[in-house]
């Protein structure tokens, strides 16, 4: 666990450095709608593993999930007369209640009692004591797990991680702007929220987390299903999980949930998310055969070189760049097993060295359509994006 801290807190410079200097905003300004298709698309698509497998671990329970959320998100509000606003908007909420009562029901009447180890973990609400093992109060503090310890090798694995991270966040950046009806993004703010996440993988490496901090793929999936893009939401929500993550039975009550019902949510979340990296296609020339040629070459390499390194690795214990030094393989056999940083990698360098300069190269790629969003004196965006909470603007007149 110090380990992971030290990395951790080596690792979180990348994307602090990168993010608030503005480099990656020069990066972020060569991306077109085209190069956006294949890396926002298999954000979501390429997490299909977490999907309907994770459903099948407990089927009886993982597919009324399924089914209900999508009876309650698509079929109920056009056959209600009343209340379709609350049906859309709370059906995860009414779904999860009514399958995890259900689930309760199965485990104290008995259904797993004779049933083998792996389906009890899957299936039961009261697995592994995390109610009666969770204190009531805990309130965590940095370095609790003791002094960092910082080792070369682990630094710099954990970086191209935090570098992964950093590419799969900007296309799940794009989705959420998307889902919210928001213009592009600009990528000075697209940098400058990189940087913040950097902060936030820093402060995870000081409290001990054990895992750092990167855009939730399944949360902009929420905002496509509830329509609801307010940034309240949001507040209101770090509110209550700061009060879980203080409180202990209350989290543990929420983490005695079966996995399977949210692997259920996650085969509509996470296919809202990549079909919102489809739905940039409106702004490219299907017709160019340039465009065709980008778009599924990096579609096809980015499912297929992934592919190729985890199947290796599931072999042979160890990925196919297998030297003396550790770090090294995980620089190279990490990034390479990402779907998503793959694909973006591939359509990114393709897009921006084919025939970059013609002008019908440029209306095909759709980067005119994104062109106002790219200034560095200003914003395009309307004030409303900048209003604080609580009207606190009249405080702060330069926002």
């Amino acid at each position: 666990m110090r380990g992971t801290q030290g990395a951790l807190i080596i690792a979180s410079t990348i994307q602090i450095i990168l993010g608030f200097s503005g480099l990656w905003r020069n990066v972020v300004r060569l991306l077109s709608p085209l190069s956006a298709v294949p890396l926002v698309s298999l954000v979501g698509f390429g997490l299909y593993e977490l999907g309907f497998p994770g459903v099948a671990k407990c089927v009886e329970i993982g597919l009324p999930e399924l089914i209900l959320l999508v009876a309650f998100s698509q079929y109920l509000p056009q056959v209600l007369h009343f209340g379709k606003p609350i049906v859309s908007r709370f059906g995860v909420l009414f779904t999860i209640s009514i399958v995890w009562l259900y689930a309760y029901i199965l485990t104290i009447s008995g259904a797993y009692k004779n049933s083998p180890p792996k389906t009890q973990v899957h299936c039961r609400v009261d697995r592994s004591g995390l109610i009666s093992g969770a204190p009531w109060i805990r309130v965590p503090y940095p370095f609790q797990w003791g002094a960092p310890t910082f080792d070369a090798g682990e630094a710099f694995a954990m970086m191209m991680t935090s570098f992964i991270v950093l590419v799969e966040s900007t296309g799940t950046f794009i989705a959420a702007s998307r889902y919210a009806s928001a213009t592009m993004i600009p990528p000075s703010i697209i940098s400058r929220g990189i940087g913040w996440q950097g902060i936030s993988i820093l402060l995870d490496s000081f409290f001990g987390t054990a895992n750092g901090t990167s855009v939730s793929v399944e949360n902009v999936g929420l905002l496509a299903l509830t329509n609801v893009g307010s940034r309240r939401v949001v507040q209101i929500s770090a509110g209550f999980m700061i009060f879980f993550a203080i409180l202990g039975k209350f989290g543990a009550l929420f983490a005695s949930i079966p996995l399977p019902i949210f692997a259920g949510m996650y085969c509509i979340f996470f296919a809202y998310v990549g079909a919102c990296g489809l739905s940039f296609l409106q702004f490219c020339n299907l017709n160019s055969f340039r465009t065709k040629f980008i778009m599924g070459f990096a579609f096809f390499m980015g499912i297929s070189v992934p592919q190729y390194f985890n199947e290796y690795t599931a072999v042979a214990g160890y990925g196919p760049v297998h030297t003396g030094a550790r770090w090294f393989n995980d620089m190279i056999n990490v990034p390479f097993s990402s779907k998503p940083f793959v694909a973006g990698l591939v359509a990114y360098f393709l897009d921006n060295t084919i025939k970059t300069y013609d002008s019908t190269v440029r209306k095909d790629r759709g980067y005119h359509w994104w062109d106002k969003f790219r200034s560095f004196k200003k914003d395009a965006r309307s004030e409303e994006f900048y209003s604080l909470p609580f009207n606190l603007n009249k405080f702060f007149p330069s926002v």
